[in-house]
């Protein structure tokens, strides 16, 4: 099956090979998609990855993975796909809701300069629960990050970014692993579930 792969924020598609080479060896055609968060809209990533998404696969079926902000341009490229929307959607540490850190931090230059328009709807909460949800929706969420009464998010489960209950609550399939909010995706439980989930679809043309 075709397997659109998208990044997350302050990253790029080199953060995605190792899953990408995982899922090649599965017998996956997989495509990594790009963005610069701090000079591009969400409007315009998210047309240009829905129009890739048509070039690439047309009406066949494909599965499509999205890492963070990644998940964000994802679910809201979705309404340009209706017409043939993804088979699976895997959404690895996605913020659900508008999270505390963006919350925090889109009060300082420094971050509007960096994350653009983006990192802003980030901490904008009507925005956040306005996005679609497909109803084949998995959403994996870490748990790896560290707990302390005196950290951010005390004792509260956390991926060292976002805190579980920003990445569940909104529809989806929750999957909890034990992984940071950086390197989720080079998760081995994480792969085994998606390969097997993808595996568990009709058999398709090349």
């Amino acid at each position: 099956m075709d397997v659109l792969l998208i990044h997350g924020m302050g990253r790029t598609p080199a953060s995605m090979l190792l899953l990408q080479r995982r899922l090649t060896q599965q017998g996956h055609r997989t495509h990594l998609f790009g963005y610069a968060a701090w000079a591009e809209t969400l409007e315009g990533v998210s047309a240009r990855l829905a129009r890739r998404i048509k070039q690439r696969v047309g009406m066949q079926p494909y599965a499509v993975i999205g890492h963070s902000l990644g998940s964000v341009i994802l679910r809201r490229a979705l309404g340009d796909l209706s017409a043939n929307p993804p088979r699976h959607t895997f959404l690895l540490a996605p913020p659900m809701r508008a999270c505390r850190a963006a919350r925090f931090f889109s009060r300082f230059g420094l971050y509007r300069a960096l994350t653009g328009e983006m990192g802003q709807l980030l901490a904008d909460e009507a925005f956040m629960q306005s996005l679609p949800l497909p109803p084949n929706t998995v959403i994996y969420a870490g748990t790896g990050g560290p707990r302390a009464r005196w950290l951010p998010f005390g004792n509260q489960p956390n991926d060292g970014i976002l805190a579980l209950d920003e990445m569940l609550g909104a529809g989806g399939e929750p999957v909890e692993v034990a992984a940071s909010h950086t390197f989720i995706m080079n998760s081995r439980a994480v792969f085994d579930d998606i390969v097997q989930r993808l595996a568990q679809s009709p058999a398709t043309p090349a």
